[in-house]
């Protein structure tokens, strides 16, 4: 299938019993007025982004003893996670603050960890949400030959071990964005997803290299000097940061879309999809550990990511009331509405990894 060509996809249009009609309209009057609960959003994202820079202060002051080197080093990217989970991707979706510049300056924060905010809400927000999971669409799925998902994806030796190397490469994931994604996103000429949908400003190559440089100098150049630290140890800090916030934000990311029951179709050729908007996303898409408090608390509502598909711009803080009336819709028609713990969600997408990288076709890929 050519990807150059590729018609832009249309959903079903709703009839008038479409479930997500009735839906939206009792999620509004059950749960939305209350508006306290929109305070909390705003207190969290900005507790969360003072709480990052207290924590990289201590590493500046009590870095030199060198178990709170690393005490602290992690403690500051896993905050960094939390800062992405719960500020910046509702901020992306003008969800945190009722002022849209408020909202837009809050993603800023993507820039002070190394990666570029315009970027990241195109890739997100016109290719992610409408078309999760879409083959061609869904940049999120799209895979490297180092990872095989698809069922028409080329089959390597090496991809029968994949579910066991992607553990120790998953926590490479921060890294991988810092280094290698966005000069991906900006400057790669192969089936770039998001050349399609966007021409990026000159600026933001500005800003891409400028916000680059800016949180090296933060994270790792600054306490060299400022630390009686050898640089290495420096260094390994850093890098061990990395590796932990990795493994943490990964939890979330992959929980929410690729495990074994996962479809990922190919989008029709004439661009028409046979399905309805909200019938797409509450079939693309699962949760996990949707009533766990501390789940909410760390994730910022990706555990509650049915709710967040079908309303992305309602602040997270709301999930936790939504979800339980999308369950009672999913009861009364027979909506394809799926939840698992945490820990079954992540086991069942490394097995996701096991089955396709062996022989077995796991998928139905057909058109939709």
């Amino acid at each position: 299938m050519r990807t150059d060509t590729l018609p832009k996809p249309a959903f079903k249009k709703a009839g008038a019993d479409d479930f997500f009609k009735e839906l939206n309209q009792e999620v509004h009057q059950r749960v939305l007025n209350n508006r306290r609960i929109q305070e909390v959003i705003k207190f969290k994202s900005v507790f969360l982004v003072i709480l990052f820079f207290g924590l990289y202060a201590c590493i500046l002051k009590f870095g030199n003893y060198r178990p709170y080197l690393f005490t602290f080093y992690i403690l500051t990217g896993l905050t960094m996670i939390m800062v992405f989970l719960n500020g910046f991707h509702d901020a992306a979706h003008g969800a945190v603050f009722s002022n849209r510049r408020s909202n837009e300056l809050y993603t800023y924060v993507l820039e002070l960890f190394g990666s570029n905010s315009y970027i990241w809400k195109k890739r997100h927000l016109l290719l992610h949400h409408p078309y999760p999971n879409l083959q061609h669409w869904d940049i999120d799925v799209k895979q490297s030959d180092i990872v095989r998902i698809f069922p028409e994806s080329p089959r390597f030796s090496y991809h029968r071990y994949q579910h066991f190397y992607m553990w120790f490469l998953y926590l490479f994931y921060t890294l991988n964005w810092l280094l290698v994604r966005d000069f991906k996103d900006f400057f790669g000429t192969k089936d770039n997803y998001l050349k399609r949908v966007t021409n990026i400003p000159t600026i933001e190559y500005i800003k891409l290299f400028a916000a680059k440089l800016m949180n090296l100098t933060m994270m790792l150049v600054l306490p060299m000097i400022v630390l009686q630290q050898p640089w290495y140890m420096v260094l390994l800090a850093f890098l061990t940061m990395h590796f932990m916030s990795s493994g943490f934000g990964v939890m979330a990311l992959l929980s929410t879309h690729a495990d074994e029951d996962a479809e990922f179709p190919l989008p029709p050729e004439n661009g028409s999809m046979d399905m309805t908007w909200a019938m797409y996303q509450i079939s693309e898409t699962k949760d996990f550990s949707p009533n766990s408090k501390l789940a909410n608390f760390l994730f910022g509502g990706f555990n509650h990511h049915v709710a967040h598909h079908l309303f992305p711009t309602v602040a997270h803080t709301y999930y936790p009331a939504i979800t339980p009336i999308i369950r009672e819709y999913a009861e009364k028609y027979k909506l394809p509405y799926r939840s698992y713990p945490l820990s079954e969600a992540v086991r069942s997408h490394f097995m996701l990894l096991k089955k396709s990288g062996s022989n077995e076709n796991l998928f139905t890929s057909g058109e939709l």
